[in-house]
């Protein structure tokens, strides 16, 4: 099957929305191209990082991105850095009776939610210290 590689959002702003996600998950820059997008990574998917487009390009869309998820071995910790940058917070949403997905709106109004159990077919995150074991 094909695998998700990379997510695009689009800003005004490439370098400031760049600069939050990399602030508040800990996302690294990969590249930058010449039209002003930033490529983070977070080593498995890439984070791109689009300069709004003009109108009339023929490449705009009208339909967009909903939201998406990242997963952390410690979840608290990054609710509390998204606390300390004045994220706001959402209500959290139940998946079922064992598990919840906490909300935050992003830089732009993206809608992005924290777990730490994953989703339906997502590989668990692997934690540091095993990362370093192998």
């Amino acid at each position: 099957m094909a695998k998700i590689r990379h997510i695009a959002i689009t800003t005004a702003d490439p370098d400031k929305t760049a600069a939050w996600y990399v602030e508040a998950f800990g996302l690294q820059e990969a590249g930058r191209s010449p039209s002003g997008a930033v490529y983070l990574t977070d080593g498995d998917i890439n984070l791109t990082v689009l300069r709004e487009r003009q109108p009339g390009d023929t490449q705009r869309t009208g339909v967009g991105l909903d939201h998406f998820g990242f997963m952390d071995e410690d979840p608290e910790a990054v609710y509390r850095r998204l606390e300390a940058m004045g994220v706001q917070r959402l209500p959290d949403q139940p998946i079922g009776t064992m598990r919840f997905e906490a909300k935050f709106v992003g830089p732009d109004g993206v809608i992005l939610d924290m777990g730490e159990t994953g989703w339906v077919g997502a590989r668990p995150v692997e934690s540091a210290a095993s990362a370093t074991a192998e």
